[in-house]
């Protein structure tokens, strides 16, 4: 078969070209708008740090329809993910973003939220420019038909254009999306809590949004028995090193599995609860630890020097509260980051490692060339940073990692027990609002909520009296 009868062949109503030096293809297709053929063009793109995706755009030529949007071209993530970057300058704002289309974007210092709708690829800037059109452009009609809605949009939409113009720094945005395919592009400058992502499991209703869901009963753990040998999870005690079992709906092929849970004494800390779940359908394989006992009142910064083998031995346990950094490796990984982790510190070092680049240069990609579009300077960077971490995970450097966690639910072993280690560093801070704010510690009251829910039910007594009279 000749190239050319290659790049072009008939399949069943439809006419199929691809061009072999850009690898897009061309496929005729139906016009919505007029119901005419048009032409759909394909291209498959890989982005750096994020994964494969397919460039879709449709032109007709009979009515000059055109409509444009992007695909993943892969399957639904395990987890949902969420991004949340804090915008401080104009480079931020050229931040490239992917969204799907059931993705939810959010300005959340203004409140505002771009809707589920067409996928698109295209950056922190053109999402806005995208909100500020959609309510701009109605702002005529709103002024005739909703002279309220108009007045209270329009403080929004100057707002909206101070930030296209360049000002009204800083703000946040998020991006959310329970497939796990949508992103914001990270940065290796950024610091502290500027870019957070934090993948979460769905729940059965998202699961079945999606058509992903199994089981309409295994939500409720319906049809599962519980697994012989294992503890039974409405006792009111759990006992220490017993494992218990529960029914649960698996990540990744939402079949009925277990999630199992033991409780674990660790010496001179506290008590955690190791979670694990294994689906015997599709082997997906996770685990958690979570620490039990009350909310401390302040916080607890823990550094560890690690100047040798056995320190990279040493038991560690960061929760999914703490942050984790070291100058010396220039790596700092926030809070939510892995989730719960009982390891050791090679152990914790190599699931960072593992993770970051199977973001950066994709699990594939086994010559690490960052995909179709990173610059060469910018591959330097990583690949520094990698060769650095490998360093550490062998032995062959010293290094300082300091574990901050608001919850001081973090370990660090003691090999010097109970006498103080030289070589570990606690102190206790006090929360910030922000972390305050962020745990829902300023809305939790745990003192005093019997005699509110009195007083609410006496106001709501005596609204509905004075209603009668």
């Amino acid at each position: 078969m000749s190239t050319e009868a290659e790049s072009q062949f008939q399949t069943p109503g439809q006419l199929v070209e691809r061009n072999e030096d850009t690898g897009v293809m061309q496929v005729e297709s139906l016009c919505m708008n007029c119901h005419e053929n048009g032409m759909t063009r394909l291209l498959l793109l890989r982005v750096p740090y994020f994964r494969d995706i397919i460039l879709e755009s449709f032109d007709c030529e009979h009515c000059h329809f055109k409509n444009n949007s992007v695909k993943s071209a892969g399957q639904i993530q395990e987890k949902g993910a969420k991004y949340t970057l804090e915008v401080e300058n104009v480079n931020d704002l050229q931040r490239q973003v992917i969204r799907s289309d059931i993705s939810i974007f959010k300005l959340e210092s203004l409140d505002i939220e771009m809707p589920k709708g067409e996928g698109q690829m295209t950056n922190v800037e053109g999402v806005i420019q995208r909100i500020h059109e959609s309510l701009s452009s109605e702002q005529p009609l709103r002024k005739i038909q909703a002279p309220e809605l108009f007045e209270a949009l329009e403080p929004i939409i100057e707002k909206l254009q101070k930030i296209l113009d360049g000002e009204g720094f800083p703000f946040t945005v998020s991006l959310d999306d329970m497939t796990g395919n949508s992103w914001i592009a990270p940065s290796p400058l950024d610091k502290g809590n500027k870019y957070r992502r934090h993948d979460y499991p769905r729940t059965h209703e998202q699961n079945e949004e999606l058509g992903i869901a199994n089981d309409p009963n295994a939500a409720k753990g319906e049809g599962v028995a519980l697994q012989e040998g294992f503890g039974d999870p409405e006792d009111l005690d759990i006992i220490d090193g017993k494992v218990y079992s529960l029914p649960t709906e698996c990540p990744g092929c939402t079949k009925d599995c277990f999630v199992n849970m033991q409780k674990v004494n660790i010496p001179y800390f506290k008590e955690v609860f190791v979670w694990s779940t294994v689906c015997e359908h599709c082997g997906y394989r996770t685990n958690e630890v979570k620490t039990g006992g009350e909310v401390p009142e302040k916080g607890k910064r823990i550094t560890l020097r690690v100047e040798n083998i056995t320190d990279l031995s040493r038991d560690i346990l960061k929760s999914d509260t703490c942050a984790l950094n070291s100058d010396e490796l220039q790596m700092s990984v926030q809070p939510g980051t892995l989730g719960g982790r009982f390891t050791t510190v090679e152990g914790l070092l190599t699931e960072i490692r593992d993770q970051l680049k199977g973001q950066i240069f994709d699990i594939d990609d086994k010559n690490n060339s960052g995909g179709d579009s990173m610059a060469a300077s910018e591959k330097e960077t990583w690949t520094k940073f990698f060769d650095r971490l490998e360093t550490a995970i062998s032995g062959e450097m010293k290094f300082v990692i300091t574990l901050e966690d608001p919850l001081a639910n973090s370990y660090v072993q003691d090999l010097c027990a109970p006498e103080p280690d030289p070589q570990i560093t606690i102190e206790e801070y006090t929360r910030t609002d922000e972390e305050e704010d962020e745990l829902g510690l300023k809305d939790m009251k745990i003192e005093g909520y019997e005699e509110d829910e009195e007083n609410k039910d006496k106001d709501a007594k005596e609204g509905a009296e004075e209603q009668k009279s």
